[in-house]
């Protein structure tokens, strides 16, 4: 997992002699990278580069991202084919260990994930210790940070076997907490995890099924949040994924990492994309009044926001929206869901986005925060339990990654740096005497 050498820039300090030589690092793609690491040592100086959009932390073999041409890479398979054609475990697989397994190793996969789905029963209480209302998001950080309390005899990140039982662990574990999360909140009785079921089938099974009466899996349905989970497994180095490794660079247990990655996912600039495209809905209120609500997104001097088109980092299209829009038609069409007011204007959202000019010519295309809100919402699922859906599915994500920075010998303690702005050094002045 080493760069190459590809070539070396020269860095002079303005109105004075010093310079230094950096290095520039050629990954297997995208553009090259000058390796900052004695610029201070060297120069005095530092590198200013708020939210980190030019800074390359760490080196990566999961997951590549081309946003000028709209690509997606996990291991080096494109998304469109994974989504199409393997199982979320599969991918699970594929994220963690650098290829996909073959059968055998894909059996002792299986049993690994599903040995451990059932929660330790005295965490029950945590979720008695909650209010009714609280926010879902709410209780998955605070559960499963308390997985460390609970699952405390294989917490040695030196250890091999014990990562791999941590991985386990929490692939198998936060579908049951995120089920139970949502129950709770509605008054249902928890539903424990059935492993004769697919991943996907089970967490649906635990969301939806109720003592009362026998639950029918659905398998379009399950198919569809199947691929959910497959187009959010992984997404290079975004918000959460970097907190959960900044997190990890401290030698933090596995647990107390994801739960920070929770919480960053839970910030709606990050997490919350597909719950924000519901709302703008809702805000719009019928289809008559979307030509409007189009044209004040135009006007400039609207403040009028568009959710659910485009994207930070894909600047052509978002290579996941394709299968998104497709199982997005395939599970409007099983559940024959018609005259409901938000899909109804979502489709014609849709409709609009590909035949206007103006969306056209600012490649403003429908992205999978779009039709993943449009499909969780006809699964009846509720708005407040989508972000929680989101962490299910990049758990795996933030592992791998958590994962490969403690096995990545070159990897420090995370800490940046900072312009100072505040006040210069002054003298203390006694209270008595400060007028």
């Amino acid at each position: 997992m080493t760069s190459k050498a590809a070539g070396a820039i020269t860095v002079t300090m303005e109105g004075s002699n010093k310079s230094t030589t950096l290095p520039l690092l050629g990954g297997t793609l995208g553009p090259k990278v000058a390796d900052i690491r004695k610029l201070y040592g060297e120069l005095g100086i530092f590198t200013f580069d708020p939210g980190y959009g030019a800074t390359a932390s760490c080196e990566s073999t999961i997951t590549y991202i081309d946003g000028d041409e709209g690509v997606l890479l996990y291991r080096g398979y494109p998304i469109e084919q994974l989504a199409e054609n393997s199982s979320f475990l599969e991918v699970c697989y594929l994220l963690l260990n650098g290829d996909l397994p073959n059968a055998a190793q894909y059996d002792e996969f299986h049993k690994g994930v599903t040995y451990h789905t059932m929660l330790h029963e005295q965490l029950r209480r945590f979720f008695e210790g909650f209010r009714r209302d609280a926010h879902p998001m709410a209780v998955m950080c605070g559960v499963v940070g308390a997985l460390a309390a609970f699952y405390h005899d294989n917490l040695d990140i030196n250890d091999e076997r014990q990562r791999e039982i941590a991985a386990f662990r929490l692939i198998a574990k936060v579908p049951t907490i995120a089920a139970w999360a949502y129950k709770y909140s509605i008054g249902q009785p928890f539903m424990y995890p059935r492993n004769d079921l697919s991943y996907s089938e089970n967490f649906l099974y635990m969301l939806n099924a109720v003592p009362a009466e026998p639950w029918v899996n659905n398998p379009i349905l399950a198919r569809a949040m199947d691929r959910i989970m497959i187009l959010h497994a992984d997404h290079e180095q975004n918000a959460s994924t970097s907190t959960v490794r900044l997190a990890g660079s401290t030698g933090a247990n596995p647990f107390a990492c994801i739960a920070a990655g929770i919480a960053a996912l839970w910030g709606p600039a990050h997490g919350g994309a597909n719950e924000a495209v519901l709302k703008m809905l809702a805000e719009i209120g019928r289809p008559e009044n979307i030509p409007a609500f189009i044209r004040e997104v135009k006007d400039k001097n609207s403040h009028t926001k568009l959710m659910g088109f485009g994207h930070r980092v894909y600047k052509n299209f978002d290579p996941r929206a394709k299968i998104m829009k497709e199982t997005c038609h395939e599970v409007l069409g099983e559940l024959g869901i018609k005259n409901e007011p938000l899909l109804d204007m979502a489709i014609e959202m849709e409709r609009i986005a590909l035949t206007d000019d103006y969306f056209i010519s600012r490649k403003l295309y429908p992205n999978v925060d779009f039709y993943s809100g449009i499909i969780l919402k006809a699964m009846g699922i509720p708005t407040h339990m989508f972000t929680v859906l989101f962490a299910v599915a990049r758990t795996v994500g933030w592992v791998s990654q958590w994962k490969e920075l403690i096995e990545d010998p070159s990897q420090r303690i995370g800490r940046p740096r900072q312009i100072y702005t505040g006040a210069a050094a002054r003298d203390f002045v006694p209270m008595d005497k400060r007028g």
